[in-house]
């Protein structure tokens, strides 16, 4: 914004709208919690970048390395550098940022990737996925243009020649990728995507998106934006920037010009960022619409967008009739009615985490198992096991990976409705010795069609309408398991060998 008080104005957003950025007070140990600082940063860079006329070394290797710290805790964290790189590609073929500069960006990303690949013990979903696809196919475009297209006029339909190039260019290119390498870690991720436009079913897509954070964004949700006016706020800086952008075009088609006119530099920089931060204001809220969690990145972004309400190149002609501080003043009392409500809610919010029948089936492992013994359960609670007990485990929450989500399949047959026999055939198998069976599991239902029976009811249909294999086991367990533990929550069944 060019101004103090567009910090200011984004501080205080940010406040009267915490509830809306951030699950960090609900549960900190989220892998984005650690990685969203590093975004933030590497945000600043860019836009520090795009500002200067020449990029310096110093720069590309400090934005590099905010993408690796990212990257690193959060394997989502591809996709939203996808966005980054599709927004920037779009302000390029529009004209606002002249192709080396992209390429020398690009090349920060790739190194990036290449030293996540590595420091990831060689996760070869990295370099399969979309956004490995997205840096080439948008480096083979670039120097396509230079070469075949001589001229500098660039009309729209040339827009969306390239537009779809790279639409294409990534689908199939990550698609070979994916073929010749045979990796099928981030799959889950495609069909989750299909699941919100044509309602394809199956377990793993079910296992997100029956929990709320996966859902589509509560109706709620703008309505909260709205009664702390930060989205009237940021619309009414959007249309402005959309108005002066086509405004700039219609004067000239040409926004490059800068480059030969010194006098033009500033103002064309200055509507740069301004056309980056709106793509990627627009990206953030299709990722946030589609999946409640990633909220994360729209609302802080609101309030980085809400700042432009300071911005004399956007709002001059208003700060002539009136004060740029009695305007801000204004907005910022209005905001603090609803405002000053969240935050006491925000500040409401005490007490400490206790699950004292966790801590008893924990403290029995402890005691009372090998410290070799293998236990299978409920993804949430193998952390804790693996954590606390150090014992081996089977699956845990970490469900980037074919393999197990393979495993976390077969673990979690004990709450369809197949044969016991079988089901203890499977565990045998992968060498579980002890399965921690939570009654909860069994009959919660968040939603219809979202009880554990009912999702294996998609998966397995031949065996629908039996009675599930957790509601027997939690009345007796034998033949086929020994229960050797049980207390409000948890049961724990030892496998006998056969």
């Amino acid at each position: 914004s060019g101004s103090r008080l567009g910090g200011l104005v984004t501080v205080m957003c940010f406040f009267f709208n915490h509830g809306e950025c951030t699950r960090v007070m609900w549960t900190p140990p989220l892998r984005e919690s650690f990685s969203y600082p590093f975004l933030v940063l590497q945000m600043l860079l860019l836009t520090y970048i795009l500002r200067i006329p020449n990029i310096n070394t110093g720069s590309l290797i400090a934005l590099c390395v905010s993408n690796i710290f990212f990257m690193l805790p959060w394997q989502f964290a591809q996709f939203v550098l996808l966005t980054q790189i599709a927004s920037l590609f779009a302000v390029c073929i529009m004209g606002y940022i002249d192709s080396c500069k992209l390429q020398k960006i690009l090349t920060a990303h790739m190194v990036s990737l290449i030293v996540c690949f590595i420091l990831m013990f060689g996760n070869s979903m990295l370099l399969t996925s979309y956004y490995a696809a997205s840096l080439v196919v948008i480096w083979g475009i670039l120097e396509l243009s230079q070469k075949v297209l001589k001229s500098s006029r660039r009309g729209v339909y040339l827009w969306v020649i390239e537009g779809c190039a790279w639409l294409f260019g990534t689908v199939t290119l990550k698609y070979l990728t994916s073929l010749v390498f045979g990796i099928a870690d981030d799959a889950h991720i495609g069909n989750i995507l299909k699941s919100k436009f044509i309602g394809y079913k199956d377990f793993d897509t079910l296992m997100y998106t029956c929990a709320a954070e996966f859902d589509f964004m509560e109706k709620e949700t703008p309505v909260r934006y709205t009664k702390t006016l930060l989205l009237p706020v940021v619309l009414v800086v959007f249309g402005v920037i959309i108005k002066r952008v086509s405004d700039g075009f219609r004067v000239s088609p040409l926004p490059l010009i800068y480059k030969y006119y010194a006098v033009v530099w500033y103002v064309c920089v200055f509507f740069l960022q301004l056309v980056y931060h709106a793509l990627q204001l627009l990206a953030y809220s299709v990722l946030a619409i589609l999946i409640m969690r990633l909220k994360l990145f729209l609302t802080p972004h609101l309030c980085v967008m809400a700042s432009l309400v300071c911005s004399k190149q956007l709002f001059g002609w208003l700060f002539c009739k009136i004060q740029p501080k009695t305007l801000v003043f204004a907005i910022l009392a209005l905001m603090a009615i609803e405002g000053s409500a969240n935050l006491q809610t925000q500040w409401n919010v005490m007490g400490e985490f206790s699950n004292l029948p966790q801590e008893e089936l924990l403290e029995w492992i402890k005691v009372s198992t090998r410290q070799d013994a293998v236990f299978a359960g409920a993804m949430p609670t193998m952390a804790s096991v693996k954590l606390s007990t150090l014992r081996p485990i089977v699956n845990h929450p970490h469900y980037e990976d074919a393999g197990l989500r393979a495993r976390t399949k077969v673990v979690y047959s004990m709450y369809s409705r197949k044969p016991a026999k079988e089901v203890k055939r499977e565990l045998i198998k992968l060498g579980v010795n002890y399965y921690i069976l939570e009654e909860s599991l069994c009959v919660s239902r968040k939603k219809p069609g979202c009880s554990m029976p009912e999702i294996w009811d998609v998966e397995d249909p031949a065996n629908s309408g039996r009675i599930p294999l957790c509601t027997l086991m939690s009345k007796e367990s034998r033949p086929y398991f020994i229960t050797v533990f049980e207390n409000s929550n948890y049961r724990v069944l030892k496998i006998p060998k056969e």
